[in-house]
Formats: structure tokens, sequence, C-alpha cells
């Protein structure tokens, strides 16, 4: 039953997805505001497809331009932050080279980044700005690489120089773009707790090959993931690009901790105490 019931949703997923690719490139060219909310009305679907249930925490600021930084465990992260809002998304470079997936990352407008070349870096840096000031969300994975879920590596600070532009505040003066951290826990497989050695069959990671990988999640699936929108931050409140990325990984690290670990409720954010060298002081049981 579960290879039929894989089967049955690579099915669907192609055949809808060849479908809509004619659709989003129309609405790219012509009706650029459906090219935004599209993605989330597909990709809601693609999570009631895969078993993907979202239990969220807070939610998004709408109306502005707004960076997202959360830990990254596998590629169904894209499906799951589209879900919860008209986001893009921030990718290395080597996405756009993949065959068909790099046609789903352009249809979503992905921001693609070289992170091996400083100069590559900071024209990157300057086009997430562009599109922050535009009034876009964009999901930024700031430790550079996924992992198995079980932890959040630490934060590079590199592109999050963009978050150093300035907007209208609405009365008369500037203010820096908002950051929003955010946590992602998987947390449950077959509405049961799903332990430390169940997660890297939904994590991708290393030199894991992607399809055989997306193969075995679809046979082991369905899942349950908890997403915690942080309070959002600006670089004046941290004081400073790097001040700024190290509180927001220490937020998301407890964030994600605390869910693993069987917490339901909002964390709590003031027990995330950043100190040097990346590690965080928080009592256990704030």
């Amino acid at each position: 039953m579960a290879t039929l019931r894989a089967w049955c949703i690579v099915v669907v997923f192609l055949l809808v997805t060849l479908a809509m690719i004619p659709y989003q490139i129309f609405n790219l060219r012509f009706r650029p505001r459906a090219a935004r909310s599209f993605p989330k009305n597909y990709h809601r679907f693609m999570a009631k497809l895969f078993g993907i249930r979202i239990t969220t925490i807070g939610e998004l600021p709408k109306g502005e331009g707004v960076l997202v930084v959360a830990n990254h465990t596998s590629w169904l992260d894209i499906i799951i932050f589209s879900t919860l809002g008209e986001v893009s998304f921030v990718a290395k470079s080597e996405v756009a080279t993949w065959p068909f997936f790099s046609t789903l990352a352009k249809l979503a407008r992905t921001v693609f980044v070289e992170r091996t070349k400083r100069q590559a870096t900071g024209a990157a840096r300057d086009q997430i700005r562009d599109r922050l000031l535009a009034g876009d969300t964009l999901v930024l994975f700031p430790e550079g690489t996924s992992n198995d879920g079980n932890r959040t590596l630490p934060f590079k600070s590199a592109l999050m120089g963009a978050v150093e532009a300035r907007v209208d505040d609405g009365k008369g003066g500037s203010r820096a773009v908002k950051v929003q951290p955010v946590s992602t826990a998987y947390v449950g497989l077959h509405g049961m707790p799903m332990g430390r050695e169940n997660r890297p069959l939904f994590a991708w990671y290393g030199d894991m090959e992607l399809v055989p990988h997306l193969w075995e999640a679809v046979m082991t699936g369905p899942i349950d993931v908890i997403v915690e929108f942080h309070t959002p931050m600006d670089v004046d409140q941290a004081g400073g690009r790097k001040a700024l990325a190290l509180k927001a990984e220490a937020i998301v690290r407890r964030g994600q901790s605390r869910k693993l670990a069987g917490f339901a409720g909002p964390t709590c954010e003031a027990a995330a105490v950043p100190v040097p060298g990346g590690a965080v002081l928080a009592p256990a049981a704030a």
C-alpha cells in the first residue's frame, strides 16, 4: 500500500505541475499579481498531496518587504513556507542548473546566489535588497546548507547585509527592513512523535541524491511540522548585521529545540541569549 500511495502521489505531482507550468509562465509575463499568489495555492495543494500537516505559531508581517531567516532541513521546507504566505526564496546558484526543479524555482521568482565568490555575493545582496524594497517577502536559510533536522547550524551573516537597506517609516523618516526569525521542526510521523532516527528520512543534506530521497520521503510520510514565527527585528535593534544574525540564530535554535522536545507553546525568546562562539545560554525549563 505504501508503494501504491507513493506512485499515486508522484503521478499526480507530475501531472499537476506540468499542467501549471505554462499557467505560471503566463502569469509572470502578463499578470504579476497572480504570479505572486499562485505559488502559495500550488504548494498548499502539494502539502495536502504529500501529507504534510503544518501547525503554525504566530504569522508573517504583511504589507511590506520582510526577510525571513530560518533553519533548513529539507526540500520540503520550500513547500512548507510557500503554503504560509506569498514568498520567494534565496537559493544557491547550483539549483538554477538542476533539471526540472530549476524551472520550478525560477517560476517562483527565486533569487540565486553564488556563495563562494565575494563579488557575486555582493550582487546577490543588492538583488535581495531591491526585492525587499519592492515589498517582497524572501526566505533565506542563513546556515548555508541543510542538515539532519535535529539541530540548527551557525548562521552566516554575509547575505543579511541586505537588511541594512532603509524603508520609509511613514513618519517622514526611515527604518531598516524587518527580519523575521522562523524555526521549523519536523515533529511527527503518521501522527506519532518523530524520533531523531526518523528525521533523516525527510531531511535532505550532505551528498544525498534528490530523486531517491524524494521517493523515500513519499514512501515514509505523512508528517507533522511545527513552524514558529518569532518576533520580527531589524538591524538597528540588534546593533548591526552580525549581531542580528547571531541573535536570530539563537532564537531559531531555541525554538526548534523546544518543539523537538515536545514543548508546543510559544518560545520564550528572552531566554535565548547569544554569546560569543555561537552558544546559547537559556534555562532548560524556560
